[in-house]
C-alpha cells in the first residue's frame, strides 16, 4: 500500500487487480451454481443477499424448502470445502434467520444449508446439507 499526501492508505496497483480477478471469479463460480441448481429444479429467490449477522451468496426455493447456500472456489474441491470456517458458518446462520423473517412459515420453514463448490475447472458440485450443524 502506498500513502498520499493526507496520510490514508491506498491499494497498491498490483493488490487491486488481484481483488478484481477475485471479484470476477467468484461471480463466474456463482453463475455456475446457478445453472447447476437451475438444471435440477431450484428457483433462485436472491443472491449475494446481505442482513445484518452478513452475506449469503445464494437463496434458493427447491421444493418447499428455502435453500441457504455459501459458494466456495479453489483449485480442487477439497481446497474449497476447507475454507468454509464454523464462524462463517454461523454468521450464515444468522442472517438465515433474518431473512426467513420475510417468508409466509417464518422460522417453521422448511430450510437446508448447502455448500457448493467449484474447482479450477468450472466444475461444481453441491454438498446438500453441509453445514446444517456445526
Amino acid at each position: 500500500m502506498t500513502a498520499n499526501g493526507s496520510g490514508q492508505k491506498h491499494p497498491t496497483a498490483t493488490r487491486r487487480a488481484r481483488g478484481k480477478t477475485a471479484y470476477f471469479s467468484g461471480l463466474a463460480a456463482e453463475q455456475t451454481v446457478e445453472r447447476a441448481y437451475r438444471d435440477i429444479g431450484a428457483k433462485v429467490l436472491e443472491t449475494r443477499w446481505r442482513g445484518q449477522g452478513g452475506e449469503i451468496d445464494m437463496i434458493l426455493q427447491q421444493g418447499n424448502e428455502i435453500v441457504f447456500c455459501e459458494v466456495k472456489k479453489a483449485q480442487s474441491f477439497d481446497e474449497a470445502i476447507s475454507r468454509l470456517r464454523p464462524a462463517q458458518m454461523q454468521r450464515i446462520h444468522a442472517s438465515a434467520s433474518e431473512y426467513l423473517v420475510n417468508v409466509p412459515a417464518g422460522q417453521l420453514t422448511e430450510v437446508r444449508f448447502d455448500l457448493a463448490v467449484v474447482d479450477e475447472t468450472g466444475r461444481a458440485e453441491i454438498l446438500k446439507n453441509a453445514f446444517s450443524h456445526f
